[in-house]
């Protein structure tokens, strides 16, 4: 393993507040939303998943780096988020299985970030002040020329990222014996998501953020999953209409995190900007329909207006979080479409929620012995 220097880096948030310390990854100048985890473990499945796309990442656990990286601990095919933030970063790693340092990793993805900072205080700070804008720089020491870039980083209200990673062509996975078909509308799958539906024998075509309804019909699916992805579910406006055609036609449908939202959307329900968000292992949520509480994965800004999904006559309820009493599940009454605000996939845990899968599943069986 070949020996790292680190040299200077300073982050500077959207407010003005500086916070200096030494460089991680590869030399340069990234900038991006500034949000929190909360998660303990896992490091390498939160840098790679979609839904951080365009986000600098805080990472709350004290120790980042230290059990380096292997392949098959990946939830895309490249790492999503702008850059990294953390306290202590290991250029060494302990676990005999992993092929490469996390600082290795950084440098061949070209991703930037920042240690050696107090990050219980940044934490701090942007809990009380909100998500905010931010750059990081390893080449630039210059706060006004930094000051001039920052202003250059687009607001998360109103952008449209689906598009930045979704799959650009559709493909398939099959198990070795198929009991289902479920198409997949890509707005930043987690490839956890896809494998919860191979264990359960279903085949799944994944398809484009943007694919017409009719495209996907073509291919006869038994019912529809709309994944997860980065961005303001209100700027994603082309999804949402495959959406309202796939409840016309009254398949089975399941959304997560995103697929949650514009399944809100399709339904004239609202979402709004949160002040923090919620990301991490380890948020407490409650089912409403059974009254057990469930410790979920999840990462999101965004969130489904709830006393709009109150007065609504069709969709109702079915979780919600027990730190702040946000919306994290719904269902509508006289169609199979439900779901859920955080992430049943949850690698690398916890599996608390995984039924939603095998909810999901008797649906597509119920759904086949109507016809």
């Amino acid at each position: 393993m070949k020996k790292h220097t680190s040299s200077e880096a300073i982050l500077l948030l959207e407010d003005g507040t500086v916070f200096k310390g030494k460089s991680l990854g590869r030399i340069g100048t990234s900038g991006g939303e500034l949000c929190f985890n909360t998660g303990m473990t896992g490091y390498q499945e939160i840098f790679t998943d979609p839904s951080y796309y365009g986000q600098l990442v805080v990472n709350t656990v004290s120790h980042v780096g230290n059990y380096g990286v292997i392949p098959n601990e990946v939830e895309s095919d490249k790492v999503q988020i702008s850059g990294l933030v953390c306290k202590d970063f290991s250029h060494f790693f302990s676990r005999k299985t992993a092929e490469s340092s996390l600082q290795e990793y950084f440098e061949k993805a070209g991703v930037v970030g920042i240690c050696e900072i107090d990050t219980r205080a940044l934490v701090r700070h942007i809990r009380d002040k909100g998500a905010m804008n931010a750059i990081v720089s390893s080449e630039i020491t210059d706060i006004e020329e930094l000051r001039k870039r920052l202003a250059e980083v687009p607001s998360m209200v109103g952008l449209e990222l689906s598009s930045k990673v979704s799959t650009p062509e559709v493909y398939e996975l099959k198990p070795e014996e198929v009991k289902y078909r479920v198409a997949v509308l890509d707005l930043g799958v987690k490839r956890n998501s896809l494998n919860n539906f191979m264990q359960r024998g279903c085949e799944v075509k994944v398809f484009p953020y943007n694919t017409p309804f009719e495209e996907m019909e073509k291919w006869n699916p038994d019912g529809y999953f709309i994944s997860n992805g980065p961005g303001d579910p209100a700027a994603t406006q082309v999804a949402v209409s495959s959406v309202k055609q796939i409840l016309e036609k009254e398949k089975p449908m399941f959304g997560i995190c995103m697929g949650h939202q514009l399944l809100a959307q399709a339904n004239g329900i609202g979402t709004y900007k949160m002040h923090n968000g919620h990301r991490g292992l380890n948020h407490p949520v409650k089912n409403l329909l059974t009254g057990r509480s469930e410790i979920t994965s999840q990462n999101h800004g965004f969130v489904v207006d709830m006393e709009q999904l109150k007065s609504h006559p069709e969709v109702e309820i079915t979780h919600i979080n027990l730190n702040d009493n946000t919306v994290e599940g719904m269902r509508m009454k006289t169609k199979p479409a439900f779901s859920v605000q955080y992430h049943p996939e949850s690698s690398p845990g916890p599996h608390d929620s995984t039924y939603l899968f095998d909810e999901f599943v008797a649906l597509l069986e119920k759904s086949k012995n109507k016809v």
